[in-house]
């Protein structure tokens, strides 16, 4: 258990990621390749980085090289996910935390390498990244692996992502923080002024002596949050974003059909079925093209069924109060009860 001791200037000051932080991410799809839970969340991710890690010879990079630097155990080392200085995009943000990668004061290396080889056992190559020349090596890698296996899911990293602000956003205009905090997920529990936090170590308190928290919702992480280990660095929690079925099919029933038109019903229960998705994200689950899509998310919008929002190049959509209303409503009696 990991307890988060928090001031009234640490509430203040916490705040969740803009977008999806690329070397956590990095860390944890490198955790999935680990673990056989959670397989059928991530199923077209493995097949999609399977094929591309193959296209591109990085299998023995993968194997030898970033495995072993990220155990999915109780310790990797901090220096591998330092926090990006701006939330301007993945690039800008992949770009500036392989810098500071690069920048590791040497004995910082060594040290945090002592560690992950005391806590799970570090290769014996390890020991030389503390050399400029083999961490710009390293740090090739990283690009090379994000490039193929996490990038092509920088769509859905960033509908999930938006659609966790979102719900944030509406925990903090209902409830205030409190209200925040404790709709976070499972793993996390909120006893003010603690966040309770299900973590894979021994026992340890974080206080945040003033510094606020970063929270980042994570698409890769599952089940279990992330922090980093060393106490005194910036306050990050990296958290999962939920997977879990939502109990809507994207068939829709019947009735909303005939009152939607049945294209139209299915956008509807896709942006369900995903807590948000984007144009693209629905053109593909409802075979329809993107333009079509997007002429049918805008009349589910004038109809105050959808809210779209743009971010980057990217427009998500997610359902009004109304529209959820409307989707409940249209199910069996069975189906709303749960039996």
């Amino acid at each position: 258990m990991l307890r988060i001791h928090f001031s009234e200037i640490d509430l203040a000051r916490t705040r969740v990621a803009r977008v999806p932080d690329p070397l956590w991410e990095v860390a944890a799809s490198l955790h999935r390749f680990q673990t056989r839970a959670g397989r059928w969340a991530y199923a077209e991710w493995y097949r999609t980085a399977g094929a591309r890690i193959r296209e591109h010879h990085l299998e023995r990079t993968l194997r030898d090289l970033l495995l072993p630097l990220y155990p999915r155990a109780v310790y990797f080392p901090d220096f591998l996910t330092p926090s990006p200085a701006l939330d301007d995009g993945l690039n800008a943000a992949l770009d500036a935390s392989l810098d500071t990668i690069m920048s590791t004061p040497p004995r910082r290396v060594r040290d945090e390498l002592t560690v992950l080889d005391h806590r799970v056992g570090a290769p014996a190559w390890a020991r030389r990244l503390t050399d400029r020349q083999e961490r710009a090596e390293l740090v090739t890698a990283i690009r090379a692996y994000y490039e193929a296996a996490v990038a092509p899911f920088t769509e859905a990293m960033h509908s999930r992502i938006e659609a966790a602000r979102s719900q944030c956003c509406r925990d903090l205009l209902d409830g205030g923080v409190d209200r925040m905090l404790a709709g976070l997920g499972p793993g996390l529990i909120w006893r003010p002024p603690i966040l309770e936090v299900r973590y894979p170590v021994d026992d340890r308190d974080l206080y945040l002596d003033g510094r606020g928290l970063r929270l980042v919702p994570s698409y890769f992480c599952w089940s279990s949050p992330i922090s980093l280990a060393d106490p005194h660095l910036p306050p990050v929690l990296v958290y999962p974003l939920l997977h879990e079925p939502t109990g809507l099919s994207i068939r829709p029933a019947t009735p909303l059909a005939a009152l939607l038109g049945r294209t139209r019903a299915t956008v509807l229960c896709v942006v369900a079925a995903g807590a948000g998705a984007t144009t693209g994200e629905i053109a593909r689950a409802v075979g329809i093209s993107a333009p079509s899509a997007s002429k049918h998310a805008g009349v589910l919008r004038d109809a105050g069924l959808l809210a779209s929002s743009r971010h980057a190049a990217h427009v998500l959509h997610t359902l009004t109060p109304t529209g959820a209303s409307l989707l409940v409503g249209s199910q069996p009696m069975g189906a709303r009860t749960g039996h």
